[in-house]
């Protein structure tokens, strides 16, 4: 009697044979998130200047950025399809949306923690308006905007996945051609890297953070 055996459940020889493609599709993940964090870091901070000067506008810059990222992703990635096409424009615009509402908050509310008593300081010896904000409330409040480009660089790397359904995705082709053949291989390549690539990328985003703010280790090592 012959029995059949069941497939192995992971084939390290299919990772061994396709290193070239999983390395294309880590750098592509890594290039989507970069893209999505930098556009949507520049245009975060151009929001959060137009709210700190103008106080009553930070309500509905929130709550615009809160509806698009209470979106679902492919909901969204579906509307935008018509427009934009199955391009890494649609992508983008999509992933970029999803950064702003957490981007903003935080660069606000890193701004408006710098103590009063250090502005008054800075206007008391010339300081201008906008060179107080680049040389003293911009720095003071890194921390709590590096905090908020790691929640939001976590949060890309997830939904850059989502991305592969318009035939991009990165590692997230792998989680989608597996899920389609049932080839448990690339679901496992896919999803291990995925979180490897974020907490990789959030590990890099503390060293930047320490190396921004060379006080706050002094600080703490007294």
């Amino acid at each position: 009697m012959i029995v059949a055996q069941a497939p192995p459940f992971f084939r390290w020889s299919w990772v061994s044979n396709n290193l070239g493609d999983i390395w294309d599709r880590t750098v592509e993940h890594v290039v989507l998130t970069a893209i999505a964090i930098g556009i949507g870091l520049v245009i975060s901070l151009v929001l959060s200047l137009v709210a700190l000067r103008y106080r009553r506008s930070y309500t509905p810059i929130t709550w615009v950025a809160g509806i698009l990222y209470t979106i679902p992703s492919l909901a969204l990635f579906a509307l935008l399809v018509p427009v934009t096409g199955l391009s890494v424009t649609t992508a983008e615009i999509g992933l970029v949306g999803y950064t702003l509402l957490i981007l903003v908050r935080n660069i606000v509310a890193g701004i408006d923690g710098v103590p009063a008593p250090v502005k008054e300081a800075a206007l008391g010896m010339g300081y201008s308006r906008r060179r107080l904000f680049w040389e003293i409330e911009l720095p003071l409040a890194m921390p709590v905007i590096i905090a908020g480009i790691r929640i939001a660089a976590v949060t890309i790397v997830g939904l850059v996945t989502v991305t592969a359904l318009i035939g991009l995705g990165g590692l997230g082709f792998f989680i989608l051609r597996g899920l389609n053949s049932f080839f448990n291989t690339m679901i496992i390549v896919g999803s291990v890297l995925s979180v490897v690539l974020a907490v990789v990328i959030d590990l890099a985003l503390v060293g930047a953070q320490r190396l921004l703010t060379p006080w706050a280790r002094r600080r703490a090592a007294v």
